[in-house]
């Protein structure tokens, strides 16, 4: 065989192989995308009847179009969908994935697409009105010190009564009932300190008492008026936490092995795990835990679902999270993908996609 001849084989074997690895691209891209999700309300959800919905589902129902390309859904668990695109079986992930330098080192990220962060729920705050005021003025704390303080009056008037009734006729006598109503009065107004003087003791042991009950209502004034305000702002306190500095000293329900768990052991503080969010917000609308730390779509979402247990989330977010789609580390697809994420989250539609399952925020 000649060198010509030899080189013409190469040529050939080259165009061959060339035409092969054409063909195998158009091929792939002919295959349906083999797209992994994970159930993470709201961003992936499946409905009754077996259909996927959520931010992410239709980010990427979105994405798809704009590439005119095919794809099937793939259900995994977390840790799987993770495990599937580092090995390349799956061509992208979708759910709410956070963006973190440990992950980026095993495969690559899409342009985010949504940019979120840790958030505080306490338990919820009633409305001050007129109505929750008067609800407090009806309470059992409330009447029993207007009872106790009424029984206080009138074990003092009738005292007075008993010393002033033959030696005061004029302003304690008449019958049993008039009498003690008279010094009833008396005890009240002197109490009050309005003292209008239309009824005085002019007996010594009359004048002692009213002596000894004029500095005892001082006290008995004070102590009604705190009584008063207690019962009227008790339904109206807060747990005391107005962001994260004020989470020390608390008890902070949060989910194993999350990102809001390890702020909490790095903040040094004291928490309770949970199995799901739904759970970690009832124990904080029961009074089990003070108030829990999580993500805040994630904690936006449940809380709609919760109806009389909701919580009350707090405004601002800290230690920031992005979310993005995942793919096989140098994969083909993270260019055009990126664009359309870029092309989906600038359009009108995204707000409205995001306020359809998180309302308004």
């Amino acid at each position: 065989m000649g060198p010509n001849t030899a080189m013409f084989i190469r040529i050939l074997s080259c165009i061959f192989l060339l035409a092969l690895g054409i063909s195998s691209q158009i091929h792939a891209q002919e295959q349906p995308l083999k797209v992994g999700i994970t159930k993470v309300p709201p961003f992936v959800m499946q409905t009754d009847d077996g259909r996927w919905e959520g931010i992410s589902i239709d980010l990427w129902e979105d994405i798809a179009a704009g590439m005119e390309r095919d794809f099937e859904w793939v259900p995994l668990s977390f840790n799987e969908l993770l495990g599937a695109v580092e090995s390349g079986d799956i061509d992208v992930a979708v759910g709410a994935l956070t963006m973190t330098a440990d992950r980026e080192a095993r495969f690559d990220f899409s342009h985010p697409f949504y940019q979120t962060g840790l958030s505080i729920a306490v338990p919820p705050v009633p409305e001050k009105s007129l109505l929750s005021s008067l609800r407090a003025l009806i309470s059992w704390k409330f009447l029993s010190v207007v009872l106790a303080l009424g029984a206080l009056l009138l074990g003092v008037g009738f005292l007075l009564w008993l010393v002033e009734r033959r030696r005061n006729p004029e302003q304690f006598g008449g019958s049993a009932a008039e009498g003690i109503g008279s010094s009833f009065w008396w005890a009240a107004v002197t109490m009050t300190t309005v003292g209008y003087g239309d009824k005085a003791p002019v007996s010594l042991a009359g004048r002692l008492i009213g002596l000894v009950w004029m500095f005892a209502g001082l006290i008995m004034v004070a102590s009604f008026t705190a009584a008063i305000t207690s019962s009227l702002t008790v339904s109206n306190l807060r747990s005391g936490i107005q962001g994260a500095d004020d989470l020390p000293g608390k008890v902070v329900a949060t989910i194993a092995n999350t990102a809001s768990q390890r702020y909490l052991e790095e903040q040094r503080v004291r928490y309770q795990t949970y199995p799901d969010l739904t759970s970690a917000m009832v124990s904080v609308a029961k009074g089990e835990t003070d108030a829990i730390v999580y993500d805040r779509a994630l904690m936006q979402y449940r809380n709609l679902q919760l109806g009389q247990q909701k919580l009350t989330v707090l405004p601002g977010v800290f230690a920031e999270q992005l979310y993005a789609l995942a793919l096989p580390d140098s994969s083909p697809l993270r260019g055009p993908i990126s664009q359309q994420v870029l092309r989906v989250t600038e359009g009108e539609s995204w707000e409205a996609i995001r306020a359809a399952y998180l309302g308004k925020d």
